[in-house]
């Protein structure tokens, strides 16, 4: 878990958040063991910016990666930083229940680790759509 907490806290080094001072990092495993780092970015547009995951959900697929099998998620300080609803969403689409998201302090300690299914219960997937 330590290379995908310091590719997390790499990517909240580099964030944009000039605004909310708020920055996140993540970083999420792939099937085949790669990792992939996104951090927030935030526009003058508020609504227009994104969160650190989608960056990193964007660079798995990119690179060819299907499944996320991991993820860590870090925000400032030490509290507890999940990831959004939205977010939960997104990570869902590639991940399965069992999907272990750990949240860290912006130091990369662990706060607590979660499944896929606590922070997001009885979800809606692809599966759903057969």
């Amino acid at each position: 878990m330590r290379d995908l907490v310091e590719a997390a806290k790499l990517a909240r080094a580099r964030a944009h958040a000039p605004y909310s001072k708020f920055y996140v990092g993540a970083a999420m495993r792939d099937e085949t063991g790669r990792v992939f780092a996104g951090g927030n970015i935030e526009n003058a547009s508020y609504p227009q910016g994104w969160c650190a995951e989608p960056s990193a959900i964007s660079a798995l697929i990119m690179a060819g990666g299907t499944r996320i099998t991991e993820v860590a998620v870090m925000g400032n300080g030490d509290t507890l930083c999940t990831p959004c609803g939205g977010c939960r969403q997104k990570i869902r689409e590639f991940a399965g229940p069992d999907t272990k998201i750990h949240c860290c302090t912006e130091t990369g300690e662990l706060i607590r680790t979660f499944t896929l299914e606590e922070l997001l219960p009885a979800s809606f997937g692809p599966e759903n759509l057969t």
